[in-house]
């Protein structure tokens, strides 16, 4: 969990995708998260996390639902959206915040 906690420190912004493997609209999620990583380069991180490998971290946050994908800068949740997010959606927030 400590190098998590690393991560979403840095001034980069940081897209977490907590996700499961039983869940449908996470396996939906995965080829759009692919494609905002390719289209915004080393503008973003992208950190997928596994609830049910990451329990306390994902209580910790409050996720309750999958796939929920929390956008940090500075150490900061600066969005949080739970359920499946189109490409362009997620990359107009990303832009709002470079």
């Amino acid at each position: 969990m400590s190098s998590f906690f690393e991560i979403i420190k840095s001034d980069q912004l940081v897209l977490v995708d907590f996700h499961a493997e039983w869940c449908g609209p996470c396996k939906t999620m995965s080829p759009i998260l692919k494609e905002v990583k390719d289209t915004m380069g080393n503008a973003i991180k992208v950190l997928k996390i596994d609830v049910d490998k990451n329990q306390r971290l994902a209580a910790s946050l409050n996720v309750r639902g999958v796939p929920t994908l929390i956008l940090y800068k500075n150490n900061a949740i600066v969005w949080r959206q739970s359920g499946v997010v189109q490409k362009n959606d997620i990359i107009s927030k990303i832009n709002e915040y470079l």
